[in-house]
């Protein structure tokens, strides 16, 4: 629900609250929790392990204890289960990528007054231009397609489709699990070839190499060979305007077959636009870092899907940690 009464602590906490966010991230960014592992450390062998100094290492990590990201007893420091879990790289679940490149979007969130004053953007796309950036950016988004899509697969039937496209794909994590889903399905992952080497290295690592191919392209230029019976297009609209999502769409439109499915996976801000409160924050997010990108509504999303000849539109019910949504159509 809505906070709609506020108290002066409640503001203070709000203000402050980047405190708590930067101590994650150092925490992430020198390895913490990894290196503490399954072990019960003292700061000084915990400060030799990140090559840190013993006082700044030892007040990280008792801040990190008062969050209660570690346990602190007898004056060492160990991983509680959900750090081992989220925080350690050794872990599947490993969510430290997208906080990485959540720690790379701050600078430009501390100056948002600067682009809400100007209308424009604050720097380049650096998840596309620069290495570093765009290693976290890919890693990031694969740590929370994996977290996201079992739920997709239960939620979206393609039970009769045979030949899926993941349009803009990265990794390919969700052409991954509908596949895994579904054993006579194949797919098609299409996308920038930067990202061929991370995304045939995922696809081998889950064994699909025979049932998902890498097509590389630039889904705003190139056209898409081959013909589908369903195009995923997850969280790529929100980079683009609304004339290059239109595009888009219609080049999704034009690589599936008659009766082909359409499925549109994005941030979807209610029709009044002041709601849910992740995908309006995103909004100033895209307006940051793009030219033109933004989170749109779901009436918006429809307008383009039925311009773009797409019909029975519907939503998919599905809840989300960061309220995401899946809207479904046919050509």
């Amino acid at each position: 629900m809505k906070q709609t009464e506020w108290t002066p602590g409640d503001l203070l906490e709000l203000s402050g609250h980047f405190w708590k966010t930067c101590t994650l991230h150092a925490g992430v960014k020198l390895g913490v929790f990894s290196k503490i592992g399954v072990d019960a450390l003292g700061a000084e062998e915990v400060a030799r392990r990140v090559n840190g100094s013993v006082d700044g290492v030892a007040r990280l990590l008792n801040a990190l204890a008062a969050m209660g990201l570690l346990e602190k007893r007898n004056g060492r420091f160990a991983c509680n289960p959900s750090a081992r879990a989220l925080l350690s790289q050794d872990s599947p679940t490993y969510l430290g990528h997208i906080m990485m490149h959540h720690h790379h979007l701050m600078e430009s969130w501390a100056r948002l007054d600067r682009s809400v004053s100007s209308g424009r953007p604050l720097r380049e796309r650096t998840s596309v231009g620069n290495e570093a950036w765009r290693e976290s950016f890919l890693l990031g988004m694969y740590n929370l397609a994996m977290a996201l899509a079992p739920r997709m697969v239960e939620a979206v039937d393609l039970s009769s489709r045979r030949r899926f496209l993941d349009l803009g794909g990265g990794p390919g994590t969700y052409a991954i699990h509908f596949c895994l889903k579904h054993p006579s399905m194949t797919a098609t992952v299409f996308d920038l070839p930067t990202t061929r080497p991370f995304a045939e290295k995922t696809i081998d690592r889950f064994r699909l190499s025979d049932r998902i191919a890498f097509a590389a392209g630039d889904y705003h230029d190139d056209e898409i060979f081959g013909r589908f019976d369903v195009a995923w297009l997850s969280h790529i609209l929100h980079a683009e305007g609304p004339d290059e999502c239109l595009k888009i769409i219609r080049k999704a439109v034009a690589a599936l077959q008659p009766g082909g499915m359409l499925i549109i996976h994005e941030f979807i801000l209610d029709d009044a636009m002041d709601g849910p409160e992740f995908p309006a924050l995103f909004s100033l997010n895209m307006l940051l870092q793009t030219e033109s990108g933004r989170a749109y509504s779901e009436r918006e999303l429809r307008d383009m899907l039925m311009t773009a000849g797409v019909q029975g539109i519907r939503r998919i019910p599905i809840k989300t940690p960061n309220d995401s949504g899946i809207l479904v159509g046919t050509v």
